[in-house]
């Protein structure tokens, strides 16, 4: 065991319902380094994380802290060591204060009393913020605060508890280029205090310009340990993907161009500091696929065309109409469909019925007895919607949420089939799915383009945006920065696009 290391995972395995997930996974970090880890989704970095953090309990293996053996199994586990995790899901609560958040279950108490010091609370908050030059207030309520602005609070709890080791994942996922600036700078001020960083990212500028080393993963495994002078991009692209380029890997597609007419016309369209300028044409039966890293603006540009969102300027034309979106009820009379990522939370109701979910966005093409809807009728619908895309069991009366997650999917996409549909937006289709449930609802977007359907595909899945894309747009920061539309592409053409790096001539420091 070498002493030069704060922190190693040895060794590591898990499995999941029997698939392994992680396969003998090494990651060492040294006292004052940032050490980067990166590799495609599924690859298995947020699972080593977690298992690391307590999240998850490791099959096999060992995780050492300044070389003895330890197990971490929840938070004050984490704290006790000097560990904190910046995760990419925000954990802060709306409702309290920066300062609250900050120094949550850890607050300053007035000396025999028990009760907390709220002025100090607020004042050591303050300073720590002043420290880093966040553009924060202690005093702020955080359900006030932008999603970047958020992003800083989850940093500040990880930087208030005085950590030997900070784990961030995606840290500027939401942060305008400001906000990351800022971070970047207390990165390189934390690695001179000795405070070792695991830095996750997509982002390969980010890794280029501030890691140390970088560990890749690829399928759940070691693909690679680089030192910082071996870190190029290109190389790490191609060590990510570990693929033979070529047509049965999935790696490469030729696309061609669609002749048919303009369904789908977006004109300059913004939404003030979330996305700016977004203009594409897309063709009646076209699957036009959106790549780009988490925080590109794929999801957002999505919600503002299906009416969830305000958009600022810009113009959207449906079959050659102006469409203002003022509601999601107004878009889905006019066609539109939204199968959103967050299948779970935003696109089934889990304890109601297969029957009930499918007819939740169809009650006005429902008939009608009187004023109540004709339970007759929905159920056929429902029982049409069950044949046509194969939902197992096939039992209307099933709760939702007890379905695989593949057919918790058949059911959201199922809802949309029952209507005459002239655009269908997917964000993240497959996610969490298996390849065979994968398969069939690449199969049901193919069908759907075959009958004129528009298909807007958001997906961080390289593969599954060459297998279904007739065209590829790729978003980053805000804005189209690149678009494939005839020609060949491959996986590594997509991730360096979504990157912004052309070559490791173009990355300065």
């Amino acid at each position: 065991m070498s002493q030069e290391y704060i922190l190693e995972a040895k060794m590591i395995n898990k499995s999941f319902s029997g698939v392994q997930v992680l396969k003998n996974v090494n990651l060492g970090i040294k006292k004052g380094e940032v050490h980067a880890l990166m590799g495609e989704n599924g690859a298995g970095k947020s699972t080593l994380i977690k298992i690391i953090t307590g999240v998850y309990t490791k099959d096999s293996g060992k995780i050492l802290w300044k070389g003895k053996e330890v197990d971490i199994n929840n938070s004050k586990d984490l704290q006790s060591l000097g560990i904190a995790c910046v995760y990419q899901e925000l954990s802060v609560i709306p409702v309290l204060t920066v300062a609250q958040n900050i120094y949550l279950g850890k607050e300053p108490k007035i000396k025999n009393t028990g009760l907390i010091d709220y002025k100090k609370m607020n004042q050591m908050a303050q300073s720590l913020i002043d420290q880093y030059e966040f553009p924060l207030k202690s005093t702020d309520i955080v359900d006030t605060l932008g999603i970047g602005l958020r992003q800083l609070v989850e940093i500040l709890k990880g930087l208030a508890i005085d950590s030997e080791l900070l784990i961030m994942d995606e840290p500027t996922a939401s942060l305008s280029g400001r906000e990351s600036a800022i971070l970047f700078k207390i990165i390189d001020s934390l690695r001179k205090k000795g405070v070792s960083i695991i830095y996750i990212s997509h982002r390969l500028e980010e890794v280029y310009m501030l890691s140390d080393r970088l560990t890749i993963l690829r399928d759940g495994m070691n693909a690679a340990i680089l030192e910082k002078e071996e870190i190029k991009p290109v190389a790490v692209i191609q060590t990510m993907i570990g693929k033979v380029v070529d047509e049965s890997a999935g790696s490469v597609k030729t696309l061609t161009k669609n002749k048919n007419e303009i369904t789908l016309k977006v004109d300059n369209l913004t939404r003030k500091g979330v996305f700016e300028d977004i203009s594409f044409e897309v063709h009646r039966g076209e699957i036009v696929g959106f790549g780009g890293l988490i925080g590109a603006g794929r999801t957002e540009v999505m919600r503002c065309l299906f009416g969830v969102d305000k958009y600022n300027n810009g113009k959207i034309y449906l079959e050659g109409k102006e469409f203002v979106p003022t509601s999601t009820r107004k878009s889905i009379k006019s066609g539109f469909g939204f199968i959103p990522e967050d299948r779970r939370g935003q696109g089934f109701i889990p304890l109601t019925s297969i029957n009930k979910n499918i007819a939740l966005t169809n009650y006005d093409i429902i008939k009608k007895i009187g004023l109540a809807v004709s339970s007759k009728d929905e159920l056929e619908m429902c029982l049409k919607a069950i044949k046509k895309i194969d939902i197992r069991p096939n039992n209307p009366d099933k709760s939702v949420g007890l379905l695989s997650g593949g057919n918790q999917q058949k059911v959201v996409i199922g809802k949309w089939l029952m209507r005459d549909l002239k655009v269908l937006m997917v964000d993240e289709p497959t996610a969490g799915i298996d390849v065979g449930a994968k398969n069939e609802i690449y199969n049901i977007l193919s069908e759907l383009a075959d009958k004129g359907v528009v298909i807007l595909l958001v997906s961080s899945d390289l593969q599954e945006l060459l297998r279904v894309s007739h065209r590829i747009v790729i978003m980053r920061k805000g804005h189209i920065i690149k678009e494939f539309s005839e020609g060949t592409v491959t996986q590594a053409d997509i991730l360096q696009a979504s990157s912004g790096i052309e070559s490791d001539e173009e990355v300065a420091l």
